[in-house]
């Protein structure tokens, strides 16, 4: 597994390539900027939505680390439409921990999707998308997540390495306050290449193919009193949301 101090890079221009070529691709703020056709300003004003995340009370291994919101769109052409509340659905194929469950986290709030880069970022990664795939038809899934360290450690992926059950996975950052760890680990689902990285940059991303690669964020400690990282993961699947089909 390759080992990089910093993030491998991905201008925006050739992130169609290098999702090709590795079913995997890392973009710096300004990329992700360029995709969502908003500036950096306008990605900063999403960041108080984190604020006021729930207490995901479905956690199996008894923690209180995670807090989240959800929400769910159809984009479809130049159309992104919200879908009614619903709750978030896995198979245990891909979630052994927490598959099977009719999962039902809080909304993203009104104020938080009306941002203009709220809209601007699951559009562009749905276009970006289709120009892979030729789906021209997205179910999307939108997870506000705060994994915190007031009990002293806190996972990103308490489920371990794995896949979502979807065609895309978008994970942004966005912050890092007070914790060392996270690290951000991509395995070749069929194969032994992987890459370990850690974000750092607020409004970085990591764009993954989900049938080809496998993935996973080691546990976070404070590196102070307390600490936490938020990040914003957008799924794209064709045909249906997980569950429906």
């Amino acid at each position: 597994m390759r080992v990089s101090p910093n993030p491998p890079l991905t201008p925006a221009a050739e992130v169609l390539e290098r999702m090709r070529v590795d079913g995997y691709a890392v973009l710096d703020r300004a990329a992700v900027g360029s995709i969502a056709g908003c500036d950096e300003a306008a990605l900063a004003a999403l960041a108080p939505g984190w604020d006021d995340l729930a207490v995901d009370t479905y956690l199996r291994d008894g923690g209180r680390y995670r807090r989240r919101r959800h929400a769910c769109f159809v984009q479809e052409g130049d159309a992104l439409t919200l879908a009614p509340h619903r709750a978030h659905w896995q198979s245990e194929d891909y979630n052994a921990l927490h598959g099977g469950m009719h999962r039902w986290f809080e909304p993203v709030e009104a104020r938080t999707l009306a941002l203009p880069a709220w809209s601007g970022l699951i559009d562009g990664f749905g276009r970006l998308f289709a120009q892979l795939r030729g789906q021209p038809r997205w179910f999307v899934e939108a997870h506000q997540f705060r994994i915190d360290t007031t009990d002293g450690i806190g996972r990103p992926t308490p489920e371990g390495a794995h896949r979502d059950g979807v065609d895309f996975v978008v994970v942004l950052l966005v912050d890092r306050v007070d914790i060392k760890g996270g690290e951000t680990r991509v395995f070749e689902a069929e194969g032994t290449h992987g890459q370990r990285f850690t974000l750092a940059q607020p409004w970085s991303a990591l764009l993954l193919d989900d049938a080809r690669v496998i993935h996973e964020s080691t546990p976070i400690q404070p590196a102070g009193e307390a600490g936490h990282r938020d990040t914003l993961v957008l799924t794209y699947r064709a045909g249906a949301f997980q569950g429906e089909d």
